[in-house]
């Protein structure tokens, strides 16, 4: 495990990395010795600093939420980080791609919490306490070189989360089928990628009712008015200036987000 000293300065250089857009290196080599752990307060940190900064959390997003996602890591579960204000971004207002240093877009079915979630929860509470699903596409981003991330990499840095933006659908989920949600992903127009929503653990609502528990641990409720990214119904794709992305899911309408050339 690292010390205070090292945690602090492993949050202070991926800060850094983000504000300027300059990747650093692999913190499991600047860093020997850095677990999960050291990872998720390192994660607390950053997210400590925005908050007295003025930002407010709107919620969290779980990732590693595919089996493939966690084989390639070698986990067993997944992992989370979370959702600030500043992070929401708008369907009408195109983005600058060069706000960020290698995004990429995920497609996910998000909850909007009617209800506070308790540790412990299970997938038929989840949905009963769920006011709402609705379309996102959550954009990924690494403070780390080339996405070149190990477990602590990805979880320090927010579980590589930078944006998100929900269309305008809001769909009470009785009605929909949570686990046979089609997602279509499109980029300029042409299809990109097609997944279903049980691709996330076999069903989304087993990554909410997870995180539930795993945020309980460091002193965290979910709670009514968050919203929960559970983790993507396809893979990740790179995000390029004047791409424009929409995804249509089945019985629960789209959402879209736009890159624009030129600067932040």
């Amino acid at each position: 495990m690292l010390t205070a000293d090292q945690r602090a300065d492993a949050a202070a250089q991926l800060r850094a990395a983000e504000l300027d857009r300059r990747p650093i290196g692999p913190l499991v080599r600047s860093h020997r010795g850095i677990d999960v752990v050291d990872a998720y307060q390192i994660q607390l940190i950053n997210v400590r600093r925005r908050l007295a900064e003025g930002r407010r959390v709107l919620g969290h997003k779980v990732g590693l939420s595919s089996a493939a996602m966690q084989q390639m890591m070698g986990v067993t579960e997944p992992d989370y980080g979370h959702l600030l204000d500043d992070m929401a971004l708008s369907e009408e207002k195109p983005v600058a791609a060069d706000r960020f240093c290698r995004p990429r877009v995920e497609v996910e079915v998000a909850f909007i919490l009617g209800e506070d979630l308790p540790p412990g929860c299970t997938e038929a509470e989840v949905l009963a306490r769920t006011a709402a699903l609705a379309p996102a596409i959550e954009l990924i981003d690494s403070r780390i070189t080339d996405w070149r991330i190990s477990l602590p990499d990805t979880v320090a840095d927010n579980a590589s989360s930078a944006a998100f933006v929900l269309g305008a659908a809001r769909v009470p989920p009785s009605h929909v089928d949570i686990r046979g949600i089609w997602a279509t992903l499109f980029r300029n127009g042409e299809v990109l990628a097609k997944g279903r929503s049980d691709a996330v653990l076999g069903n989304p609502a087993t990554a909410v009712a997870w995180l539930a528990g795993k945020v309980a641990g460091f002193g965290v409720r979910l709670r009514a008015g968050d919203v929960v990214l559970p983790g993507s119904c396809t893979r990740a794709y790179d995000a390029r200036p004047g791409d424009t992305f929409r995804a249509e899911f089945a019985g629960l309408g789209a959402v879209s987000l736009s890159f624009q050339e030129g600067s932040a």
